[in-house]
């Protein structure tokens, strides 16, 4: 293996702050993509990179990316849940790379749900 230098530590530190950031910070909007073992085994993790490369590559920093367990609804894995600041969550589900990217497009930067990959809208938090 080859030794490290400056730079590659550098890189490394850089990636993991965006990282860090990422599932941390505070912004306008955030995504949880749901990764229990039925989204992983579904796709869950090609959902994450995609939406890894979006941000990345539109460097947007005002988007907190995150993960969550089973949502419950193993058979229309993966999902994720979009939530707009003031706005009720949307929970998305039979997801694939495209149609997470066009649910980040539309969705997370424009403000407009898209209505044929959508499973519900609101919270499903019961209040007392």
């Amino acid at each position: 293996m080859a030794k490290l230098k400056i730079e590659d530590l550098a890189k490394i530190r850089e990636k993991a702050r965006r990282t860090t950031m990422l599932r941390k910070g505070a912004g306008r909007a955030k995504v949880t993509v749901h990764m229990g073992t039925c989204g992983i085994a579904a796709g869950a993790r090609k959902i994450m990179s995609a939406l890894i490369e979006e941000i990345e590559k539109r460097n947007i920093t005002d988007v907190i990316l995150t993960t969550s367990g089973c949502a419950g609804l193993c058979s229309r894995e993966p999902m994720a849940t979009v939530e707009l600041l003031g706005k009720p969550p949307v929970k998305y589900v039979d997801l694939t790379k495209k149609k997470i990217r066009e649910i980040f497009n539309d969705h997370v930067i424009g403000g407009k749900i898209v209505k044929e990959y959508a499973l519900a809208l609101g919270s499903e938090k019961t209040s007392y």
